[in-house]
């Protein structure tokens, strides 16, 4: 597991001994990614900053890789879980190997089948490959997008890599996207390809790119998640679920170095665990919680490691720890991102990392089994398919006119509301009326369903559970669920392996009906029946609870202040209208109205403003290993 940075001058322009040494510098703001081992190249055009964790065998392993008698240059962060079957085939082929790595798996096939041989690769990846002779860059970005891909480019420069902050460290430019804020405003986190910083955008999921000499990047998809229910008897398909995790899981326990596991009080977690175990029988799982009651699943996890039968380390996080930790924590993200569960998951990695270099994690069951209790809503509102249209539409409007907290009024609301206009992903913080006021600069021509009209077009007759599953694929699923699991582990230098999603996983998911995701009361049904037997029943039919954070009860409490100091002190009155935003504290604080996401969304912004455009904080000596309070 790595991070990489890359540039690439247009043109005639030949780089500088001074701005190598800065490029130099900008690779030393993601030490944390790669703490074992570093590298660079550079020539006329182009340079390659890297660094490593090392996983499987450290020697042959340094990057940049050279190959094909030098003529290309690759920088790869990730893991290819099925290298040693491609290296068998390409070994067929006459190709030789000089080292154990699946770097150099990779570096072959692209020679074989050149950048659309991707398409092979089953695992977590983002890669460049420089082609020194016919002057391109190829690069792609894993199917689901496990790993980050950042880029730059204008008309003198092309920069990518696995943080924005490299980018910005190089550039000196973090000019604000407004639309990209108000995006953000809605959805928690800024939806691909949009990053906070205008100048830089993310590669999306599943996409490949090739740069020519003084042309813009070439993106195109090579693969695209959808689903498509196969009719098939139910020991079938517990069956094939069963088959696919056991693979999955002993794929991804490969590795030189000690592998762990999160274990929470769920489900998806507690089955990777109870897999891993089979092949890894002294594993070492981590779990975090909060002292407050209900918000901590430390219990749950320590009961389901003792059945199971392996170590549990777990830690209690104090309000106190997580404000204190909590710029760095935004700092390490690069962007904005107002899920509180960031710092847990954040803490979880730092005690991990205490005892191994890997761990597993259950990310990406809730979007390809069906987890999420908001799938359950469809069945909740069916009986207002049965109602005329124009009976609805009046339906409509007289749940408007309701004062806000009348019972029912919600529920006729979302009932009369079709799904494409009102369902944008898990998480829909702010309203475009709410927005409006919010934001100085809002723009009444880009409300958030801009960003999903596009994705449900390509789905219309499809089941709505269904719908609700792809939006979240796309869009929750790489703007927020990995984001931070790479960001957090990452900032302690850990890697993260998600079992979940797989391809081959993902080929079982995406065929399973709806009726046996939804059913029985829960979710994820089929998935709980094959669980059965391994994950203990504790835990097989317990209600998701996620990662609980009680910010709702601590910003009216122990954080109203800090969070009061933070929306004055916070120099975004050209954005964010603070009378708003403080109205919102005091009714919260008063209890009388639970405000604390769409706080909480606005205070993250505002301390990512003083970090990255105020510069209030220093990470010193370009690590993020020191942090100062806000002068």
């Amino acid at each position: 597991m790595c991070g990489f940075l890359g540039v690439h001058l247009n043109g005639q322009l030949q780089f500088s001994e001074e701005r190598l040494q800065a490029i130099k510098a900008a690779g030393e703001r993601i030490n944390h990614r790669g703490p074992d081992d570093d590298g660079f190249y550079h020539d006329s055009q182009t340079a390659l900053v890297f660094k490593r964790l090392s996983i499987i065998d450290l020697e042959g392993g340094h990057q940049p890789f050279s190959f094909g008698d030098n003529r290309y240059h690759l920088v790869f962060n990730g893991e290819i879980y099925n290298y040693l079957t491609i290296k068998q085939q390409l070994l067929e082929k006459g190709y030789r190997f000089h080292t154990k790595t699946d770097t150099e798996v990779v570096a072959n096939l692209f020679l074989e089948k050149g950048i659309f041989g991707v398409h092979e690769l089953r695992g977590m990846f983002s890669f460049v490959i420089w082609d020194t002779m016919e002057k391109k860059i190829y690069g792609a970005r894993d199917p689901f997008g496990i790993k980050p891909f950042y880029y730059m480019e204008n008309e003198n420069e092309w920069i990518v890599a696995s943080e924005k902050k490299c980018i910005s460290e190089l550039t000196q430019l973090e000019t604000l996207d407004k639309e990209a804020l108000q995006h953000y405003m809605s959805f928690q986190y800024a939806p691909e390809p949009f990053t906070l910083t205008k100048e830089v955008k993310k590669l999306p999921a599943g996409h490949l790119f090739v740069k020519e000499q003084n042309s813009s990047m070439k993106i195109k998809p090579y693969f695209h998640a959808s689903f498509q229910p196969v009719v098939a008897s139910e020991t079938q398909m517990i069956d094939c679920v069963r088959e696919v995790l056991f693979d999955s899981v002993q794929s991804h326990l490969q590795s030189d170095v000690p592998v762990g596991s999160f274990l929470s009080g769920g489900i998806d977690s507690t089955l990777i665990v109870a897999i891993a175990k089979q092949y890894h029988p002294t594993i070492k799982t981590f779990s975090v919680g909060f002292e407050r009651d209900g918000y901590s699943e430390i219990d749950v996890a320590k009961e389901s490691a003792e059945k199971i039968g392996v170590e549990n380390i777990s830690r209690t996080i104090t309000p106190e720890e997580f404000i204190t930790e909590l710029p760095k924590v935004i700092w390490h993200m690069d962007d904005p991102l107002a899920d509180p569960a960031c710092v847990p998951l954040y803490f979880v990695a730092r005690e991990a990392r205490k005892h191994v270099k890997v761990a597993l994690s259950g990310e990406g069951a809730d979007e390809l089994f069906g987890g999420y209790n908001i799938y359950r809503e469809p069945h909740s509102l069916r009986l207002f398919q049965y109602i005329p249209d124009k009976m609805n539409r009046a339906l409509y409007y007289l749940a408007k006119l309701l004062p806000n907290g009348v019972k029912g009024k919600s529920f006729l609301e979302r009932g009369t509301t079709p799904l494409e206009k009102r369902y944008i992903g898990n998480a829909k913080i702010f309203e475009e009326e709410e927005k409006q006021k919010l934001l100085k600069q809002y723009n009444p021509e880009i409300p958030y369903r801009t960003q999903t009209m596009d994705l449900y077009r390509s789905v219309q007759d499809i089941h709505p559970v269904l719908k609700m599953q792809y939006i979240d694929m796309h869009t929750w699923l790489t703007g927020d669920i990995l984001l931070k699991a790479d960001k957090m582990t990452m900032a302690n230098s850990l890697e993260v392996r998600v079992p979940f999603l797989d391809r081959e996983v993902f080929e079982v998911a995406r065929s399973i009906p709806v009726d046996n995701k939804i059913a029985d009361g829960t979710t994820k049904a089929i998935l709980r029946k094959a669980a059965e037997g391994m994950v203990p029943e504790h835990v097989l039919h317990r209600k998701k609870l996620g990662f609980p954070v009680p910010i709702k009860y601590w910003l009216k409490n122990e954080l109203y202040a800090w969070a009061k100091n933070i929306m004055i002190q916070s120099e975004t009155n050209q954005w964010i209208n603070k009378a708003v935003v403080l109205s919102l504290l005091e009714e919260h604080a008063a209890n009388h109205k639970d405000h604390a996401r769409k706080i909480w969304t606005v205070l993250v912004f505002m301390i990512w403003h003083q970090i990255y455009m105020e510069r209030v904080y220093d990470f010193g000596e370009n690590t993020g290993e020191k942090i100062l309070q806000p002068n």
